[in-house]
């Protein structure tokens, strides 16, 4: 069931998740195409999200947003009155101007290791930091170790966050301590995005990867074929999984194994790397006597990869 419509405002919105946009020129929306997705969404009932680019927008545009409740992504160049701020080097993670917001950091992992400092900075200023790996599918079991050492680090850290109460949430370690189900992106199932071109697409990756793959228009309305292969349900490797903060890129998915509704080796086993890292953190919270509300114990599991284990649960 929908439950949010992403609006791309311009062609170089600002990317928050695993793709890039590359080889796009600056292109607004139509302002009656942004002011008739507002209205398909209002009857839908559906949220909306704004995706801002680092161009101003004209006041037309700001009125039309204005005119409906709705959440702004923005980039940091555009911050001001932005419910999400997306980070494109280290300078701005040591800005002042970011204290206590919400942050989403797009970084490899080399950058995230080299950065340590940068990161932890961050997390200590921020309320919440979302952080998106642009290289998830590199990843191989050599990876394993140093991916691991990171994670524990930045879970030490947040152990002394939380001593002094400073109750940061950091995606890849504290989400997973509150969750009892999957918490996937589910792009196609509860949202989908209409881009500056008026089409809709499955997410904005879709869309920058290539134009044709749309799923309608403001006339036609949506048409995705299949959809329920979209769905958790029709999963079999993720509904049986426990890593329930990951995000099931159904775009990577397509990608790396050719359908969008199984995971790759590389996402599965980064994604257990970080079920494993939050029930370290979980362990050294309760041994300093910290209790977070509402978070429960994560049992670490040996093998990072669920196909390999199968047969437990086929």
């Amino acid at each position: 069931m929908l439950t949010h419509l992403i609006i791309l405002l311009d062609d170089t919105s600002v990317s928050y998740c695993h793709y890039e946009v590359v080889g796009k020129k600056q292109r607004l929306i139509d302002v009656d195409v942004l002011k008739r997705g507002i209205v398909w969404a209002m009857k839908e009932n559906l949220n909306i999200q704004f995706v801002y680019s680092d161009h101003e927008l004209p006041a037309a545009y700001e009125e039309a947003v204005e005119s409906i409740d709705h959440t702004k992504i923005k980039p940091f160049g555009q911050a001001e009155g932005a419910d999400v701020v997306v980070l494109s080097d280290w300078e701005q993670c040591m800005a002042e101007s970011i204290a206590n917001q919400t942050c989403i950091l797009r970084a490899s992992r080399e950058e995230l290791y080299a950065h340590q400092d940068e990161v932890k900075t961050l997390l200590g200023r921020v309320q919440r930091l979302n952080i998106v790996l642009t290289d998830v599918e590199t990843f191989t079991d050599t990876n394993i170790d140093a991916y691991r050492t990171w994670l524990e680090s930045m879970a030490d850290f947040l152990v002394d966050q939380y001593r002094s109460r400073h109750n940061v949430q950091l995606n890849l370690l504290t989400d997973r301590l509150i969750l009892s189900e999957m918490n996937n992106c589910n792009a196609g199932d509860t949202n989908v995005t209409l881009a500056p071109n008026g089409k809709f697409y499955l997410c904005p990756a879709f869309y920058y990867d290539d134009e044709r793959q749309s799923i309608g228009d403001l006339e036609q309305g949506l048409c995705i074929k299949n959809r329920q292969l979209l769905r958790l349900n029709h999963a079999p490797i993720c509904r049986n999984c426990d890593a329930y903060q990951c995000r099931r890129c159904i775009w990577m998915n397509g990608r790396l194994t050719m359908d969008c509704n199984t995971p790759s080796h590389q996402q599965c086993v980064v994604a257990h790397l970080e079920r494993n890292a939050s029930g370290y953190l979980i362990e050294k919270l309760n041994a300093a006597g910290i209790r977070l509300e509402n978070s429960h114990e994560v049992e670490e599991m040996k093998e990072l990869d669920p196909f390999n284990i199968v047969n437990k649960w086929k």
